[in-house]
């Protein structure tokens, strides 16, 4: 059995990437499980380097521990690939979901459904026991919807049509979002490098 911790206080994260690792092959312990109080903060400039700066500070409370760390951004065509590492707080500090949406639906206001392409991206960062670190990507491209459609998941899920589905992220339940998300297609590669480095 492998134990990861999981380096991130963002229950919905969490229970995504708990179902997509439902092994019997792996524990997924959060950041409380570990005893870690406080939020990281997130200075890098891209996916990776806030993936990486996430695992580093709990590799530190954790160092017998795999870690795992990711950092999650929608890239707008129509705005140039923004908002991209900035996602979370798009809207300002202390945003909300809501704010991010409403502020990314504003931007695209009338804009015609062939310019609304967009791209979701997902970096894992891991880190192993002996400090080695290795990083793995998901992307979804889909469309950006007009209006918020569904109220399952979280972030930007009511705005995303992922490519040939006629659901928003939002309308999908956790099992059906996790078979196709950037999210899974990343930590599925994270988990197959993790079993290799096992010996599994």
């Amino acid at each position: 059995m492998i134990e990861i911790v999981l380096a991130s206080n963002n229950a919905n994260k969490a229970r995504e990437i708990t179902d997509i690792l439902g092994s019997r092959d792996a524990v997924v312990l959060t950041l409380p499980d570990i005893g870690f109080i406080g939020e990281i903060e997130e200075t890098g400039e891209t996916l990776a380097e806030n993936a990486l700066i996430k695992a580093r500070v709990v590799s530190k409370k954790a160092p017998s521990k795999i870690i795992m760390a990711d950092d999650t951004g929608l890239e707008v065509d129509y705005l140039a690939k923004a908002p991209g590492v900035y996602s979370a707080r798009f809207a300002g500090p202390e945003c909300s979901y809501i704010d991010n949406n409403m502020k990314l639906l504003k931007l695209l206001k009338g804009i015609k459904k062939k310019d609304r392409g967009a791209v979701f991206r997902t970096v894992v960062a891991v880190i192993y026991p002996d400090k080695r670190e290795e990083l793995y990507e998901g992307r979804v491209s889909g469309k950006i919807a007009p209006k918020l459609t569904g109220n399952k998941g979280f972030g930007y899920d009511p705005l995303f049509y992922p490519e040939k589905s006629r659901k928003t992220y939002a309308q999908m339940d956790i099992k059906e979002k996790n078979m196709i998300s950037h999210r899974m297609k990343a930590v599925k590669n994270a988990w197959k490098g993790i079993k290799a480095k096992q010996g599994i």
